[in-house]
């Protein structure tokens, strides 16, 4: 791999990393000293290799997708397009180098590595943790920034409460009903993200909790939306990317740069001619259910698909079976209603923890 002074010069040039400020030939010789010791841990080893690889003459980076909603890819993305998108952030959220931001997410993803790309882009000081269910837990100083996942969410609510974190954006799903409900109660600013991989992170940020609570998208700068004929959001951003980026997203257009989601097109469940959005059904159960679970389809000969429950754990005793059923009745319609509730020991998932619903409702039908 070879370090251009031109590529730092023109994708970020210095770098402050807990704290420490690393010039140009520092930051390299740091970043080579640490990515192959067995005694640092490969998560934190992962951090020097993509460090590496941002300030190497190459002009893209490497990225591989989560599979979590269709098959796993590499992406070759331009540097800058993904600086193009730290701008975007850093200009909603006021980063510089005045902010400490945490990076608490494995940087093997897009969400990892932007948080690196907008420390160069910034200056902003990078703390970095270890990728757990509650990173905030590991750390003593104020966070002004941090980017996490709803289940990191779920886990740091107490600590956002603390007043000693401000903005906390979420991304990799949306955030259930009663998850957001319990948001309102904290201190810390919580914002809920739209993006993919193709667009090097969020192209749309919602308010969560605050003054500036939100039930819609807000396009970022230089981004435009619009549907197509299924009603799924086209994504225009020629800063981003060079096509108009088509997604499989069902949404609810308010104008040209705010918008609803409602869920996947390509998950949605036709049962008797009612077509269902699994993403509202599994709102509705979130306060329901402690475990991890997700609404799909299963064939049906009479309905041709029904409405299926998944839930991760081993089968549910008579009476608690009765109890849920009962509850489920309580919150929803007849037509979102599971006809069938499936026990799956331990969920298969992406590196990035996201549940691979569509690997488990197959091997659970080639396992029938």
């Amino acid at each position: 791999m070879g370090f251009k002074f031109y590529a730092m010069v023109k994708f970020g040039s210095t770098l402050t990393l807990n704290g420490q400020l690393y010039h140009q030939d520092k930051l390299i010789d740091y970043c080579l000293s640490r990515k192959f010791r067995k005694d640092i841990p490969e998560w934190e080893r992962e951090i020097y290799f993509f460090i590496l690889e941002w300030i190497s003459e190459e002009e893209f980076v490497v990225i591989q997708t989560s599979g979590s909603t269709g098959i796993p890819k590499v992406i070759h993305q331009p540097k800058e397009r993904m600086v193009n998108s730290a701008r975007m952030t850093a200009d909603y959220f006021g980063l510089n180098s005045e902010t400490n931001a945490l990076l608490c997410l494995p940087v093997s993803y897009i969400a990892g590595k932007m948080m690196v790309v907008r420390a160069f882009v910034t200056g902003m000081n990078l703390i970095i943790a270890e990728p757990s269910s509650n990173p905030f837990s590991q750390i003593n100083e104020r966070i002004d920034f941090a980017a996490i996942t709803p289940f990191q969410l779920v886990r740091s609510l107490a600590l956002l409460n603390t007043g000693r974190i401000g903005s906390v954006i979420v991304g990799g799903g949306e955030i259930p009903y009663d998850l957001e409900r319990r948001c309102q109660g904290v201190t810390s600013k919580i914002y809920a993200t739209y993006g993919m991989t193709e667009t090097s992170s969020h192209i749309a940020i919602r308010a969560v909790n605050g003054t500036q609570k939100s039930l819609f998208y807000e396009a970022l700068g230089g981004v435009t939306i619009s549907v197509d004929e299924r009603s799924c959001l086209i994504i225009t951003a020629p800063h981003l990317t060079s096509e108009l980026l088509r997604t499989n997203d069902v949404v609810s257009i308010i104008d040209e740069s705010h918008f609803e989601w409602i869920g996947r097109i390509d998950s949605v469940i036709n049962t008797g001619g009612v077509k269902i959005f699994p993403e509202q059904v599994e709102k509705k159960l979130f306060p329901l259910i402690s475990f991890r679970f997700f609404i799909a389809a299963l064939p049906d000969d009479l309905l041709g698909e029904k409405v299926t429950l998944f839930i991760e754990g081993e089968p549910f005793s008579s009476e608690n079976l009765r109890n849920l059923e009962s509850s489920m009745a309580s919150q929803l319609t007849r037509f979102e209603l599971p006809r069938k509730i499936v026990p799956i020991s331990r969920f298969d998932l992406s590196d990035a923890g996201k549940i691979l619903k569509k690997l488990i409702v197959s091997k659970y039908l080639k396992a029938q």
